[in-house]
């Protein structure tokens, strides 16, 4: 039900080039629900969450990422693969036609901001085609006051068509599907795909560029913690590491799960207001913080439903099934989501060669390399054509949204650690005991006692009594951890074979080694000392 400021406001969109539209402005989350199961966009499962399907994009399209090159960014960007520059004229004229294309139609619009500390606030406003979206929206981004609302100014704007069709030969784009930002306007066009990731993380690209460039806060594709000591834990780590699962936890209050800034002052704020998290093979007992977050208001994308219950194992639509929920679906969360005194900080990998050791500490060189690096591995099955274990490496952990070069990132990292004398963690949580289809995957106990261990500050300072360097990746593993067995702390241990694990480890080094070639000539002695030390077949 609207309140009766909420009926109150109106909005025109005439000023953005949008005509004879059918504006509806902040609606409820459980108007949006309504209106989506209305017009045949969704169905409600039995938790009371809402379910729809994305359509032909189930994921990000990074391909089809461009920034528009001008006197902001043509000096800051670092360009090609990853930053694709997109002319401005081209950039205008698809405005244009994406405007015109909503003119007429229905459309949602949504005040909201990103970042919780007050002095990094961001105000922005989202028009979109689909009411989900919209929905989206009001889950992931920070909700105004109405206060706030009443004296709402934005300062990004961010329109999304799903069912608008660019044309590459005359737009300039790669293909149909399109995220276009637009640092001298400050708007963030999306078209051409309905997967709602494109939204917020068109605006965590802006602000990886925006933080550092203009603010001196360090941008991190990250979850956050804070123990009850007022400690507060950051957890680095691509798509499938554990990133969301390891964040909630029940002795922890959470910040967020996956965008934050860490300022000068040495708070780290979250920029969104809810989760986005992965649900394939979800369950309860595993991750009952993000089962239980599943009910109204939250959205559920591509999953297969039978009987108005979610099969979170199907993965018939796509192996990136989704869930987005506001943040305060969970029950132990930090308020404001903002987080002081920071004292750990964990590198997450998915090792599906089952090399790397399940924790291990890192000097602030390994750190820097280990982060450039961005290391997690693709299994068979995930990915079309991928038959066998795949290494995967996506700088800082979140390379398709960073627009300036890894090594500037890095070096904020670095400098951080020597301020705040934080300790950083590499975690494996992929496989141990050998390579996927051979070993198993670490126990998700296992890893939690670890870090728990690593939180409590049960590893101690570095000695040979505490500590074995791996002699492959000179890696520092703990000799032993409270609640988890000793053979598991040592991969080779686990493999029972040294000659097979041995000749794996040095594989894998060399292809770190072979990656990182790329960043060598911008990066500095220390950094480049945290490189594998022995690599060589």
């Amino acid at each position: 039900m609207l309140t009766d400021a909420q009926i109150s406001r109106t909005i025109s969109l005439i000023p953005y080039g949008i005509k004879d539209a059918n504006v509806r402005y902040d609606l409820s989350p459980e108007e949006l629900h309504s209106i989506t199961i209305g017009e045949g966009q969704g169905v409600e499962v039995n938790s009371g969450a809402l379910a729809v399907n994305t359509g032909e994009f189930t994921g990000r399209s990074p391909k089809d990422r461009f920034i528009v090159k001008d006197d902001i960014t043509k000096d800051k960007v670092w360009w090609g693969d990853i930053n694709i520059p997109f002319e401005s004229e081209r950039f205008d004229a698809l405005y244009v036609k994406v405007t015109e294309y909503l003119s007429g139609k229905e459309v949602f619009v949504r005040d909201c901001y990103a970042c919780a500390d007050p002095s990094y606030k961001t105000n922005i406003r989202v028009i979109n085609e689909y009411p989900w979206s919209n929905m989206f929206v009001y889950n992931m981004f920070l909700r105004l006051s109405e206060e706030e609302h009443e004296n709402f100014q934005e300062e990004w704007l961010v329109i999304n068509a799903p069912g608008f069709m660019a044309n590459p030969e005359v737009d300039g784009t790669r293909q149909h599907n399109f995220a276009a930002l637009n640092f001298s306007k400050k708007i963030a066009l999306v078209g051409g795909t309905g997967y709602t990731g494109e939204i917020k993380k068109g605006i965590f690209s802006a602000l990886n560029f925006i933080l550092p460039v203009y603010k001196n806060t360090f941008p991190m594709h990250c979850s956050a913690n804070v123990g009850k000591d007022g400690d507060t834990a950051i957890f680095f780590g691509l798509s499938g590491t554990g990133k969301t699962t390891l964040s909630a936890d029940p002795d922890r209050r959470l910040i967020g799960d996956d965008e934050h800034g860490w300022t000068a002052e040495n708070t780290i704020f979250n920029f969104e207001g809810g989760c986005y998290a992965k649900a394939v093979n979800l369950s309860e007992e595993s991750e009952p913080e993000i089962f239980n977050a599943i009910q109204k208001g939250a959205i559920l994308e591509n999953v297969i439903i039978h009987d108005g219950e979610v099969d979170f194992a199907d993965t018939t639509i796509t192996q990136n099934t989704r869930v987005s929920y506001p943040i305060y679906h969970i029950e132990n969360i930090q308020t404001p989501s903002i987080g002081y005194n920071p004292k750990n900080i964990f590198f997450l990998t998915a090792d599906a060669f089952g090399v790397l050791p399940p924790i291990s500490k890192l000097t602030p060189g390994q750190a820097a390399y280990h982060f450039i690096s961005g290391y997690t591995a693709k299994v068979a099955g995930t990915e079309a054509g991928v038959d066998e274990p795949q290494p995967s490496f996506s700088a800082c952990f979140g390379a398709p949204f960073m627009p300036l070069h890894p090594t500037a990132y890095a070096e904020m990292l670095i400098r951080k650690m020597n301020d705040t004398d934080v300790n950083v963690w590499l975690v494996n949580t992929g496989w141990t005991g050998g390579p996927y289809g051979i070993g198993h995957r670490i126990k998700l106990k296992y890893t939690r006692a670890m870090i728990a261990a690593a939180l409590a500050g049960e590893f101690g300072e570095y000695s040979y009594e505490k500590y074995h360097i791996h002699s492959v990746f000179g890696l520092a593993q703990p000799r032993t951890c409270p609640n988890v067995p000793t053979s598991v702390l040592s991969p080779r241990q686990t493999w029972g074979n040294d000659e097979a694990y041995y000749k794996q480890a040095k594989k894998l080094a060399k292809t770190f080694r072979d990656n990182f070639k790329k960043f060598e000539t911008y990066a500095n002695e220390e950094i480049l000392a945290g490189a594998p030390p022995l690599y060589e077949q």
